[in-house]
């Protein structure tokens, strides 16, 4: 079965259209990644705030392997040193989840 990995966040009203752009023009680095099979950005129906990241991965082993690269670790640079210090500075809340039945 496979694992999900949801990073949450809240973001200002104003800057939610700026973030999903973000997202529609991220690096893809984890694409390439061994084990990995998806990457979804959502946004609630009830508070368009907030966004997730839902990323879908083969194994937990994979997504650690992810977590412990060195492209793991460019691609959270990039967003600590991204010009809208106010996005920048937006820590997710992190929810990971086994899959147990589909």
């Amino acid at each position: 079965m496979s694992y999900v990995v949801h990073s949450i966040v809240q973001v200002p009203i104003e800057k939610v259209e700026e973030t999903i752009a973000i997202y529609q023009n991220r690096s893809k680095l984890v694409d390439e990644y061994d084990g990995f099979l998806s990457f979804q950005l959502l946004q609630n129906e009830k508070k368009p705030s907030e966004l997730t990241v839902q990323l879908t991965w083969e194994t937990k082993e994979a997504y650690m392997n992810w977590a412990t690269s060195e492209a793991f670790q460019k691609v959270h640079d990039l967003e600590k040193n991204y010009p809208d210090q106010e996005l920048a500075a937006i820590v997710p809340k992190v929810k990971k989840y086994r899959v147990v039945a589909t």
